[in-house]
């Protein structure tokens, strides 16, 4: 199982992460990225890769 956090802070809602997702984990909610389905993550980290914001980490829970 992963977990993922994302930072709302540093997150610009360009919405990469959502796109490269293979799994569909991330959603876009009020301008930000959210784990909108965390029990699909692969913990591939694609979506750690493509955040030009580094706002997202992805840890094995």
């Amino acid at each position: 199982m992963w977990q993922i956090d994302i930072d709302t802070d540093k997150c610009t809602g360009d919405e990469e992460c959502v796109n490269a997702c293979p799994a569909s984990v991330l959603a876009m909610e009020d301008g930000h990225a959210i784990a909108a389905e965390p029990d699909e993550c692969l913990g591939c980290e694609t979506c750690v890769e493509v955040c030009p914001e580094g706002a997202i980490t992805v840890t094995e829970v």
